[in-house]
């Protein structure tokens, strides 16, 4: 397994909204997060059900016609099989659902037990700020150590971030990208739990079926699909600019840009491939 995360080049926040100074050195600012390591199916990305599943048609019409063949014959065998009549409205259902799961968890998890709210813990890391300007995090609840409210054990079920939990729950894919890679036992949890709960089929895997599409392949999908489509290789590269590496080898295997559906979910690594050559040395890879 990856041992450590690295911290990588940082770049500015865009999304955010100035709310006022609360002290001289401390301005407060309301930004978005995006959770690290974790990846749930998309809720508005693609245009409504029926937009969407219109785009995904013509994304399998050209992985059939020969459009496409530039990608291996197994990848366009893997993602024909996989769009189906109703892939789109399935797997926008499913980011509402996760959406509303979330939610739920957080209010739960926030309340203490005389009925006041804990604040939400936020832990950057690696990148810190990623190209649309959200920061980049882990999200948990924040116990004050008080009598009253208590730091649990370490290993308490409590102490877990919502990134763990939601994918725990079945409602996200594991989604790590060099270089926010979690610590070795943190890494090694997610991943227990990423299997456990497609073993079990839990959450969106249940509601869902077995071959809804992930996040990330329903993104790229939607790029393939596009309706002015001008360039085969540019939709290609701009749906696949990440590196998938396979975890299950004691020496991490660099498995390439088309080669991620031969490896468990659970056990994909992704790296830009603007960033394969640092990776290499960072995680020394093969």
């Amino acid at each position: 397994m990856v041992d450590l995360g690295f911290v990588g080049p940082s770049r500015p926040a865009k999304d955010y909204h100035f709310l006022d100074v609360t002290d001289g050195d401390t301005p407060k600012i309301e930004m978005s997060v995006r959770m690290v390591s974790i990846d749930t199916p998309e809720s508005k990305y693609g245009g409504s059900a029926t937009t969407a599943q219109a785009t995904l048609e013509r994304t399998k019409a050209r992985l059939l016609d020969g459009t496409y063949d530039a990608l291996p014959d197994d990848l366009r065998g893997y993602l024909i099989e996989r769009l189906t009549p109703d892939a789109a409205e399935r797997h926008l259902e499913a980011g509402k659902r996760a959406a509303e799961e979330h939610s739920a968890m957080v209010t739960k998890r926030l309340m203490r037990p005389n009925g006041s709210q804990r604040k939400m813990a936020v832990i950057a890391t690696g990148e810190l700020v990623e190209s649309n300007g959200r920061l980049l995090a882990y999200t948990a609840p924040w116990f004050a150590g008080t009598p009253s409210d208590p730091l649990p054990p370490h290993d308490d079920p409590d102490r877990r971030t919502f990134n763990v939990d939601m994918v725990a729950q079945g409602w996200a894919a594991t989604f790590v990208i060099y270089p926010s890679i979690p610590r070795r036992d943190d890494l090694n949890l997610l991943v227990t739990e990423a299997e456990d709960a497609w073993q079990e089929q839990r959450g969106a895997w249940r509601e869902f079926g077995r071959d809804l599409l992930l996040g990330y392949e329903y993104r790229a999908c939607i790029k393939l699909g596009t309706l002015d489509l001008q360039d085969p290789a540019k939709a290609i590269k701009d749906a696949y600019q990440r590196v998938c590496v396979d975890l299950r080898t004691p020496t991490p295997t660099v498995v390439g840009l088309y080669g991620y559906h031969d490896v468990p979910p659970a056990q994909r690594l992704w790296i830009w491939e603007s960033d394969l050559e640092q990776a290499r040395e960072d995680l020394h890879l093969p």
